[in-house]
């Protein structure tokens, strides 16, 4: 019960604590994303690696908690090879018009890669809700708010997030930032 208070708090402060944005460098995030979830990495034996990131405008803070809450989920919803999980982002102008997510055709378009589980392509949506959680993960301690506090980060920086799935592949989470 305290878990879900705490989490009900983190996704009602994505509002309520918001900070003016400022320049965000996403390889200071990612570094703080590693140190945060040190002791976890390490039992997992977890590999993360990400090409150069930019810095572009944004609530540092949430931003971190975006990029955590990512990798965490990587590390935890894993199957039974060590977690590999890459982060990148290219620039919209770059890439082929042929992505229906992006709105924009400016800014920047992340990918949290992760060879874990995959997710069935009837629950890509719902996953973005609060309190949704897998049926098949029930085993996995967690709230089911991660993902939305993801989603409303994202959409409070102005992007949308999605994710694609492969069975035995793992998944993908894109999310695009102006």
């Amino acid at each position: 019960m305290e878990q879900l208070i705490n989490d009900l708090l983190a996704y009602s402060r994505v509002s309520t604590q918001a900070k003016a944005f400022s320049s965000v460098d996403w390889n200071v995030v990612l570094t703080k994303v590693r140190a945060n979830l040190r002791q976890a990495i390490k039992e997992s034996d977890a590999s993360i690696t990400a090409d150069p990131l930019p810095a572009i405008p944004g609530d540092e803070t949430q931003c971190v908690q975006l990029i955590q809450n990512l990798v965490g989920n990587a590390i935890k919803y894993r199957d039974a090879e060590p977690p590999r999980i890459h982060i990148s982002a290219r620039r919209v102008e770059d890439i082929s018009p042929d992505i229906p997510q992006l709105e924009s055709k400016q800014g920047w378009l992340f990918s949290v890669s992760d060879n874990g589980m995959s997710i069935p392509a009837e629950d890509n949506e719902r996953i973005f809700e609060l309190f949704h959680r897998l049926s098949t993960r029930g085993d996995q301690a967690g709230t089911g708010i991660g993902l939305a506090i993801c989603k409303k980060i994202v959409e409070r920086h102005g992007g949308r997030i999605w994710v694609e799935s492969e069975p035995g592949r793992g998944s993908t989470f894109y999310f695009s930032l102006p």
